[in-house]
């Protein structure tokens, strides 16, 4: 039996040609906005091409993501080799004579951290309906919430699917991914097309998905920054809160509040899609436990949903199977992995991008500063000024890029402000430009036109930019 998951069928009653009159609708009741820049000469801002501070490296090659901060000293640079190791190389299945490695499964997605993040990079969804998808993943549950307010796991399948087994066990399900396209015209007339995602889900090993099943496509986002993103004071990132738009100007960005595991209680949630994870620590044994079936002593339960009886029965490698030592240089090796810095950041059609970007809007979600707190854990990243462009919010970016799953206090049409350093540079690292929350768009134009919701009217005004300020938008983001 196939089950299938798709854009349109997530809306009663919507089909493709319903779906395709209120978006021609939409662009036939919106007047024009042509550009307001004036000639006179822009200039960058003092120090802007350094987007992580001190931990800012000048690289634009394809290892741009993979290298250190440039001030850790020799020994912590021996400690991110030792993480980077644990990062790329595979694990195996148990029991194997490499004990430190391990523990693989029974169920995965990857066998590695860099089979999603090559080379720190970002994933994709595959390119053709018949390839396994591997850089990108299905996380399910079903509608409600455990006493720590996640999201209730399905029945039969769990927190995630999983496409991938040890031998001898079965892999979940198989997915394909495809595309309708819907057209589109830019206010002067040039025609695009956006890709409409459809999922199919088949050869279920263990019954049909839950009647109230919810399914959230995710890539694997890059890597720089996190330690960054991790000590921005909390203050700083609750003063841009504004949850019943107080101000009138149709943006309500508000916090998820998240479980931490550690510190057993309710936390501020910074990392992932939906802002669900309240650490890098959290974030990397999540992924250890959700993407390769690695346990931790955050996670020591292994993968397995009662059901499965080959998971829960086959062997394992350890308890817990990564040893809280190895997941602190993993942990490390996340946090200080460098921002590259901005390119052609003086370039005059640049700037002329960078101020539409703010004129347009963008900067109320996507906000460009924050300095980071004093106190942190890698003192090397402490009291930088960085400019990621993300509030770490939620805004509700409305029914076209909905996945209808609830995150904690996220609902099933809101995301977190994905930050924007590096994203000028995943064509050069990670070959591709697939950008959103599952790849839709296929490349930065599609990405701002797929913006909904609190969105909505800046999206709007970049439709009725002339091709050259269009264009110079595009560079902006390029340049980051």
């Amino acid at each position: 039996m196939i089950q299938r998951i798709s854009f349109l069928s997530k809306y009663p009653g919507r089909t493709l040609p319903g779906m395709l009159f209120l978006f021609l609708v939409t662009q036939l009741a919106l007047s024009g906005c042509g550009s307001t820049l004036d000639s006179e000469f822009l200039q960058a801002e003092p120090g802007e091409e350094f987007s992580g501070g001190d931990a800012t490296v000048f690289a634009d090659t394809s290892s741009a993501f993979s290298l250190p901060a440039p001030n850790l000293t020799f020994e912590q640079n021996g400690e991110f080799k030792v993480g980077n190791s644990f990062f790329e190389q595979d694990w195996v299945v148990a029991p194997a004579s490499t004990t430190v490695r391990d523990g693989l499964g029974p169920t995965f997605n990857g066998r590695s951290c860099a089979a999603c993040h090559n080379k720190d990079g970002r994933g994709k969804p595959p390119d053709t309906p018949e390839e396994i998808p591997l850089g990108l993943l299905f996380q399910i549950s079903i509608t409600g919430k455990d006493a720590a307010g996640s999201p209730l796991v399905e029945p039969n399948y769990g927190g995630q699917i999983q496409l991938r087994s040890n031998p001898g066990i079965p892999a979940e399900a198989e997915a394909s991914v495809s595309y309708v396209e819907m057209p589109g015209t830019y206010g002067d007339g040039t025609a695009y097309s956006l890709r409409v995602p459809v999922y199919d889900f088949f050869n279920l090993a263990f019954g049909d998905f839950h009647p109230d099943i919810e399914i959230s496509p995710r890539v694997a986002p890059q890597m720089p920054g996190m330690g960054l993103l991790e000590d921005i004071p909390e203050s700083q990132i609750l003063a841009l809160a504004d949850p019943d738009d107080a101000d009138g100007d149709g943006i309500s960005g508000r916090p998820n509040q998240v479980w931490d595991f550690l510190a057993v209680e309710t936390r501020l949630g910074r990392f992932g899609w939906k802002a669900n994870q309240p650490n890098v620590r959290q974030q990397v044994a999540g992924a250890f436990h959700a993407d390769i079936g690695i346990t931790s002593t955050l996670f020591p339960e292994q993968n397995c949903p009662s059901g499965q009886s080959e998971c829960v029965g086959a062997p394992h490698g350890g308890i817990p199977e990564v040893e809280d030592d190895i997941l602190a240089f993993v942990e490390f090796y996340t946090q200080t992995l460098a921002v590259p810095a901005r390119r052609d950041w003086e370039d005059q059609n640049v700037l002329a991008g960078k101020q539409l970007f703010n004129d347009l809007g963008c900067v109320r979600c996507h906000h460009p500063q924050f300095t980071t707190d004093a106190n942190y854990v890698v003192s090397q990243l402490a009291s930088q000024t960085i400019r990621p462009y993300t509030d770490l919010l939620l805004h509700d970016m409305g029914e076209g890029l909905a996945d209808g799953r609830t995150d904690f206090e996220a609902s099933g049409s809101e995301w977190r402000t994905p930050p924007l350093w590096g994203i000028g540079l995943i064509e050069t690292v990670s070959g591709h430009t697939e950008f959103l929350h599952d790849g839709r768009a296929r490349n930065f134009a599609e990405a701002i036109l797929w913006h909904g919701g609190e969105a909505e009217v800046s999206k709007e005004k970049f439709r009725q930019l002339n091709a050259g300020d269009r264009e110079d938008l595009i560079r902006f983001l390029e340049s980051l």
